[in-house]
């Protein structure tokens, strides 16, 4: 039975690295199944117990300098780790299918917070959450609707961000189309790492492309990387789109994406991923 086992690991380790791979087995493998076993206990713990907290990152207009939009950014107050970055947690939920729930949870907690900052008068902007490819499925559009008017979160101020993977099949574009029907504002995230093509990006129900961070942190240093980051903002402009630019951390980059025409900017150089608390204070300046 511990043959068996042990095969078992191996065979379940090649499918996480894309199938059609031959994987033998080792002891830590079987450690590690132990451990996203434990991780996967612990985030239902933590959906119970509400330990996931919203920080907020905010976009930056190029043209007025005022912050314009703000995505949505999940972490986890774990009672004893402290503060844990979704780089740690987030592969194992949505192997363990709890992504939607903490998503779900993500969003309710976004929503209201911007509900109660507008009813004080703070300034308004546009919320950018991140949408799983679990979630876009046959039915979403549906219930995001329902989830918007129980946090009465105006749907004109709402942008739901993809990533290029999760329009290879027909059946999350023809979700997508009905978001976009019913009037939600769609961006693409990461764009230029996956493998969407230009008669691809046409027919895509969306307003908003961000350049990937990994194409903005070699600027000015490596001409490709700006060669990369000019064309997709003149190819975004073409279509009528508008661009962000994310991971900007120096002055230099940031004076190159304005001069190229990116519409907004976001990165630690202007401002790192804020606590509703500290976020409200940057709101009031």
């Amino acid at each position: 039975s511990i043959l068996l086992r042990n095969a078992d690991t191996a065979m379940y380790e090649a499918k996480r690295l894309g199938g059609s791979q031959l994987c033998f087995y080792k002891q830590t493998l079987t450690q590690e199944v132990v451990d996203r076993v434990a991780l996967t206990q612990e985030l239902e713990h933590a959906l119970v117990a509400k330990q996931f907290v919203v920080y907020y990152q905010p976009q930056y207009c190029c043209k007025s300098g005022l912050i314009k939009g703000m995505e949505a950014l999940v972490r986890w107050q774990h009672p004893v780790k402290g503060l844990v970055s979704p780089a740690e947690f987030i592969p194992v939920a949505e192997d363990s299918g709890l992504i939607t729930e903490i998503d779900e949870q993500v969003f309710n907690i976004a929503c209201s917070q911007c509900v109660e900052w507008w009813r004080i008068g703070l300034p308004q902007f546009i919320l950018a959450v991140n949408l799983s490819v679990a979630e876009l499925k046959d039915g979403y559009a549906e219930k995001l609707l329902s989830n918007l008017l129980e946090t009465q979160f105006p749907i004109e101020q709402l942008e739901l961000e993809i990533t290029e993977s999760m329009v290879m099949d027909s059946s999350s574009r023809e979700e997508l189309k009905k978001l976009h029907e019913l009037g939600f504002k769609i961006s693409m995230d990461d764009f230029g790492t996956g493998h969407s093509s230009l008669a691809q990006l046409k027919h895509l129900p969306i307003t908003k492309l961000k350049i990937d961070r990994s194409f903005v942190k070699d600027i000015p240093d490596d001409a490709n990387d700006m060669v990369v980051a000019q064309t997709i903002i003149a190819m975004g402009h073409s279509l009528s789109l508008k661009i962000v630019a994310e991971g900007v951390e120096t002055d230099a980059q940031k004076d190159f994406l304005i001069a190229k025409g990116s519409d907004f900017l976001q990165g630690y150089l202007l401002s790192k991923p804020l606590s509703a608390e500290l976020m409200a204070d940057l709101l009031k300046e």
